[in-house]
């Protein structure tokens, strides 16, 4: 069979799709930027970046723009794919995030920081930073990291269950009030049905996993893969054994760990030792 022609033309990237068709209503309805901005809200510039491709807004943005055009979901529905568009990430990461997006379960150990999946933007902009990032390539990282969030949104968000070392609450950001943000995100997280979070205190002493992040995906075909990660590199570990034995590690840390009312109890006193926003 002769492989099929693209009709279009047009980028068959997700992220890059959204920002063409965005492009296009636009141009047909013959409006500029700011005239667009008048009608809509928010500022022209939003909208200037959402089509070249530098942000992709959020869902209420979206939504407003199908109202506008006329075009009733279309755009929502390519927002949430470009959301989830594995292509934004760095490669290193892509198979991860592929099968992160389709897990029916995960399970997640932090070592320093805490977990993508339950990072603030403050939070994911500086430890970006921290790692070389600058510029637009900066803020479409910060930005596809804090998209993944919508995995553990909804009604039918898959079980996540995640350990803390106390490390992680204490390598605060550079910026108070964003440090204190975080720590907010942290334990409104953990009233989550769907999460369940411990913290490690550093008084559990030595165990199986003191230098690797961990992560595990339990996947719609009944696999569990692994995955493992320090600052240099991360590997994708999908054979039975090799996941068996990091799992028996991950519990027999578990055991450690301070239950979730205690770890709840754990991040309230950190938020109680931090300091306020002084009133204005």
């Amino acid at each position: 069979m002769p492989p099929r022609r693209v009709i279009t033309g047009r980028s068959q990237e997700p992220r890059k799709r959204f920002a063409e068709e965005l492009r296009l209503l636009r141009t047909a309805r013959g409006v500029s930027l700011r005239d667009l901005a008048k009608a809509v809200g928010w500022d022209p510039s939003l909208f200037g970046k959402m089509e070249n491709g530098q942000t992709l807004g959020g869902p209420e943005v979206a939504q407003a723009l199908d109202t506008y055009y006329g075009t009733p979901g279309l755009l929502l529905a390519m927002w949430e794919m470009a959301v989830a568009d594995p292509s934004q990430f760095l490669e290193q990461y892509r198979r991860y995030m592929e099968l992160e997006a389709g897990a029916m379960s995960l399970w997640h150990y932090a070592v320093s920081a805490p977990p993508g999946l339950l990072q603030t933007a403050g939070y994911a902009r500086e430890a970006l930073a921290a790692g070389g990032l600058k510029g637009e390539e900066l803020n479409q990282q910060v930005e596809a990291r804090i998209g993944r969030q919508k995995l553990l949104e909804g009604d039918d968000a898959p079980p996540f269950r995640v350990i803390l070392s106390e490390a992680v609450l204490r390598t605060r950001l550079r910026a108070p009030e964003k440090w204190r943000e975080q720590l907010e995100y942290l334990a409104e997280a953990a009233e989550r049905p769907n999460i369940t979070l411990h913290v490690l205190p550093f008084s559990a002493g030595l165990h199986g996993l003191m230098s690797t992040t961990m992560m595990f995906l339990r996947l719609l075909d009944g696999r569990t893969v692994a995955y493992t990660e320090n600052d240099d590199r991360g590997e994708l570990i999908e054979e039975n054994c090799r996941v068996e034995h990091l799992q028996r590690r991950y519990d027999a840390m578990r055991d450690l760990a301070l239950s979730p009312p205690e770890s709840r109890k754990f991040i309230t006193r950190m938020l109680e030792e931090e300091p306020c926003e002084p009133s204005t």
